[in-house]
């Protein structure tokens, strides 16, 4: 973009000159992309070049540039300049005639006799003699009851959990902050595919960690890619969400997963696998901890396979030790996992509630997955039938990129989430993410998707003319 359609900045820093100017322009570049100003991929003016535009020292862009790299709205990289990432939007849910589409949410149970029962498990949790005790601090990682349940739960995908590698944890995202301060560290860098889970690109960026994108196929990471970086030893760790990839709802084959784990073996890597969804498909895949265990750090929790409101999550370390130095640094992070919605998920597992729950979610799923995939059939969707969010790859036809088109759909009432929000490597594909969960019935889910297929449509025709 012509250095001159910055000039703008200008009047808008000379205008405001209380706060300091490296949050100003960050500022300024935030609301160019809020206005479709700055796309994704867009390249920004060279550090030198719009620091004598607006008049500025080169320390202060400098801190600008870096300030709108640690919100997440671009990524620098030395040699090869800065690029605008794009940004998801952030609007209220269910307001108004929005069609909210981008929080990646189970299907809400709507089954009185289930709903029924989770109340009077939450009754007997408040009323019971143990609530005064459930109001102190707890040993951190969870009593040895939440552990056990813990176990029992892991205990479907791994072989024989040992209760002293298991720390409860309150939330998937909580064990990913940990552990990437744990392996990482500031400055340290992390192996992730080229799209990933949006929370992962925030929690990177507020700790300092840099994340360095390998490609993937319908496998999952090219092996290759990894070998190059662990030859190099560019990274300190692997980040993997191997079961209903977030976004693109990819499961990774076990080939992959094995090779994988060899590959991590042979070059002492250490691994975090990030399962939230190994539970929601009714066949589960073995994961990656099974074949390296004594470098895998696996993650998985409810919020997923029964409500995004139960932040209760399971670390399983590699070994005794190993739990003890990732409750370290969970306790410095966030003290402990409330030990009230700890004790509700220990009864929802021990009782079967948990089970009941993910069944109903699961034929909810299906139900959702083959309507999207029905009335979105011209569009070849991409998703697993237990899932609850798919991908959507747009036209060829389509000149607009997928920031445009987010735009588009949200003035028009829909709001879904671009590809550019999961990108690692300033080169987005051409797809949206859309979530077929949470609150919304499947009558109500047949007009949104009826509408989506409208819209998109009408969007083709804008494109073309």
């Amino acid at each position: 973009m012509p250095l001159e359609k910055y000039r703008h900045w200008v009047n808008a820093l000379q205008s405001d000159s209380k706060r300091p100017a490296y949050l100003l322009i960050a500022d300024l570049i935030e609301a160019d992309i809020e206005k479709g100003f700055l796309q994704a991929r867009d390249r920004l003016p060279p550090l030198r070049e719009l620091a004598d535009l607006l008049t500025l020292n080169y320390t202060t862009v400098t801190r600008a540039y870096k300030e709108a790299s640690n919100r997440g709205l671009i990524d620098s990289h030395p040699g090869s300049g800065s690029y605008v990432k794009g940004k998801a939007s952030m609007l209220p849910l269910r307001n108004g005639s929005n069609v909210e589409m981008t929080m990646n949410l189970p299907p809400e149970i709507d089954d009185a006799a289930t709903l029924q029962r989770i109340r009077d498990d939450v009754n007997n949790v408040l009323q019971g003699k143990t609530l005064t005790a459930l109001l102190r601090y707890q040993d951190f990682g969870g009593s040895p009851a939440d552990k056990d349940a813990g176990a029992l739960l892991l205990g479907e995908l791994l072989p024989r959990p040992d209760i002293d590698r298991i720390l409860v944890c309150p939330g998937i995202h909580s064990a990913l902050v940990a552990l990437l301060s744990l392996l990482c560290g500031k400055n340290g860098t992390l192996c992730v595919g080229h799209l990933v889970y949006p929370g992962l690109k925030a929690i990177a960026a507020q700790i300092g960690v840099q994340l360095i994108a390998v490609e993937c196929d319908q496998d999952g990471p090219h092996i290759r890619a990894i070998e190059a970086l662990c030859k190099s030893q560019q990274i300190q760790a692997l980040y993997l969400n191997p079961t209903i990839q977030n976004p693109t709802t990819l499961t990774m084959s076990l080939r992959r997963r094995e090779a994988i784990a060899d590959l991590a073996l042979r070059y002492s890597v250490p691994i975090i696998e990030d399962d939230a969804y190994g539970w929601v498909p009714a066949c589960g895949m073995e994961p990656v901890a099974v074949r390296a265990p004594e470098l895998t750090w696996y993650v998985n929790g409810l919020s997923k396979c029964f409500g995004a409101g139960c932040r209760t999550a399971y670390l399983y370390a590699p070994n005794k030790i190993q739990a003890q130095r990732a409750a370290g640094a969970l306790r410095a992070l966030s003290v402990m996992a409330s030990p009230i919605t700890s004790a509700l998920a220990t009864r929802w597992i021990q009782n079967g509630t948990v089970d009941r729950v993910r069944a109903q979610q699961r034929q909810q799923s299906r139900e959702r997955q083959q309507l999207a995939r029905t009335i979105l059939a011209p569009h070849h969707p991409q998703a697993n039938p237990d899932g609850f969010h798919l991908w959507l790859p747009l036209p060829k036809s389509l000149t607009l990129n997928p920031s445009d088109v987010a735009v588009f759909l949200r003035n028009h009432g829909i709001s879904a989430v671009a590809a550019a929000a999961f990108c690692t490597d300033n080169n987005p594909p051409a797809a949206l993410r859309l979530c077929l969960g949470g609150p919304v019935s499947l009558q109500e889910l047949e007009q949104r998707l009826l509408l989506l297929r409208d819209v998109l449509q009408q969007t083709v025709n804008v494109s073309m003319i």
